[in-house]
């Protein structure tokens, strides 16, 4: 492998190796739910899981799908997206998201999109200065 590269993740034993990355994000999740989400997401969804490589370790993971609505019309919804504690602020994550957004027009689809948590100031600012995203609504949740 480059000491730089971009892989999709399809294998089980692929999806598991990120689990430590996506863990970070995602720290509701155990090995067994991850992996079970993940599969069920690429089999039903056409979910996408894609790790960023430096040096033969993962340093950025992100999973998106490519959607249609008639709001957005065709475009990427990143699902998850993280970069290794251990390895932030090195331009991992916009190499990442920068392939996303060129995965997204390579393949038609007009824009992309994703949701941040409101305590996340830090992934904002990212987003909107250093990738030139636009904030554009809320998201809203109800368990039911």
């Amino acid at each position: 492998m480059l000491p730089e590269a971009i892989k999709e993740l399809r294998t089980s034993d692929e999806i598991l190796q990120a689990f430590p990355i996506m863990n970070q994000l995602r720290t509701h999740l155990d090995r067994d739910t991850y992996l079970d989400l993940v599969a069920e997401a690429q089999e039903m969804e056409r979910y996408k899981l894609f790790a960023l490589y430096d040096n033969g370790e993962i340093a950025a993971v992100v999973g998106f799908k490519p959607m249609v609505t008639l709001y957005y019309g065709r475009f990427v919804w990143v699902c998850d997206f993280v970069t290794d504690n251990q390895k932030r602020s090195k331009g991992n994550g916009k190499k990442l998201l920068t392939f996303v957004q060129e995965w997204a027009t390579q393949n038609n689809y007009q824009s992309v999109s994703l949701s941040s948590g409101l305590h996340r100031a830090g992934a904002h600012r990212f987003y909107q200065e250093k990738m030139g995203y636009d904030k554009v609504s809320y998201v809203f949740k109800r368990n039911v």
